[in-house]
């Protein structure tokens, strides 16, 4: 597989199909991969029901550009996601698809959308699994003709940082992915993530850099300009560029380090386009993400010291659920009128801060992880 990465600069989302279009054209060009009336199917990440200054999602001119430039290419565009549970009852990826602006954009340029929680999924074997054997994938995914990742440049508390890889995770049941959160460590978990990646195979992935998100991603962090847009066949070489690019070490990320395991990608990806050293940017670090820098060997004599343990800060929550709803240990217990998590349930997944749509969700340090902290920076 080509593993270059391009990169192109991209000051605001109206240069976004001129960019996205210079970006492919540097690796090749969608021609390459799409034939004549193929269905392609793209990914964003739709993680939650944000709009698009938020930066959580993937923008919507994005969207819109690919849609185009698929169809340029003679191929006909699907767009489809599956985000988080945010309400009981609701269909959180309807409501999330329309509030990110992409439903708009996919029905002005005549795509058909697709809301992965409800279009159904299909069983497959993982050959080579590490964590599951066995995965329901959206159906949507395996049908396509051509899949491409269109994927956010934002930090994560768990993973440290998410990217072209990982935007797979929303192809999956929600059962599944409190199954894989669950793992209560953050190798296994990217190996959960990679067995995910080796079944769907995407052939491209096209990144939006260009209103990234730094600090305590993927959805509490904040805005923040990189101004690229990148591009790669291979969407564990566009991880490892990415990461890097924003001040991430790539083989800390457990994506990046189990793939790479696993023999997928590169870990020193040629780049083309824009020199790497003119658009490199320093994101700030999600606090979650810190012991992911503490030795392994630190982490097992010190565990119970080095915590980094989320709480409800009761004077925002609104009792909507959504940690509940997402809490793959049921953690979360109802005291009175409020909500609490309880600490000798929680494994740290961060899942309740990812998708509490009115951010009360805090994190508290260990005294020694705050020493630890200054000392790294």
């Amino acid at each position: 597989m080509n593993t270059r990465v391009s990169i192109v600069r991209c000051n605001d989302y109206s240069e976004a199909k001129d960019a996205i279009r210079e970006s492919l054209s540097l690796i090749g060009g969608l021609e390459t991969i799409i034939s004549p009336g193929n269905q392609v199917l793209l990914k964003p990440n739709v993680l939650s029901i944000r709009p698009p200054e938020d930066a959580v999602t993937t923008h919507p001119a994005v969207v819109a550009a690919m849609c185009e430039l698929v169809k340029e290419a003679g191929g006909v565009p699907v767009v489809g996601d599956g985000s988080g549970i945010i309400r009981p009852g609701s269909t959180s990826t309807s409501q999330a698809l329309k509030v990110s602006g992409i439903e708009a954009v996919a029905f002005s340029c005549g795509a058909e959308l697709i809301n992965f929680e409800t279009s159904g999924y299909v069983e497959v074997d993982v050959p080579g699994s590490r964590q599951f054997p066995r995965l329901h994938i959206a159906k949507a995914v395996l049908e396509a003709d051509v899949v491409i990742s269109l994927p956010k440049l934002k930090t994560h508390e768990l993973t440290l940082y998410t990217g072209a890889v990982k935007n797979f995770f929303g192809a999956i049941p929600q059962k599944t992915r409190k199954q894989a959160h669950a793992l209560e460590d953050r190798n296994r978990f990217g190996n959960a993530i990679v067995d995910i990646y080796s079944v769907v195979k995407p052939q491209i992935s096209v990144m939006d850099g260009v209103i990234g998100m730094e600090g305590n991603g993927p959805s509490g962090g904040t805005p923040v300009k990189a101004g690229v847009i990148m591009a790669s066949h291979d969407c564990v070489a566009l991880d490892i560029i990415a990461s890097e690019l924003i001040g991430i070490d790539p083989m800390k990320v457990p994506t990046n380090r189990a793939a790479i395991s696993r023999g997928f990608g590169t870990e020193h990806p040629e780049v083309v386009g824009t020199p790497f050293e003119e658009v490199k940017v320093r994101f700030k670090s999600p606090e979650g993400g810190v012991t992911a820098y503490v030795p392994s060997f630190l982490m097992r004599i010190l565990r119970t010291q080095l915590t980094v343990k989320p709480f409800i800060n009761t004077s925002n929550c609104k009792l909507c659920k959504a940690c509940v709803l997402n809490c793959s240990v049921h953690a979360i217990e109802e005291t009175g009128s409020a909500l609490k998590i309880n600490q000798e349930k929680c494994i740290q997944c961060y899942c309740c801060r990812e998708l509490c749509p009115s951010d009360a969700v805090e994190i508290k340090k260990s005294m020694l992880l705050k020493l630890v902290t200054r000392i790294k920076r």
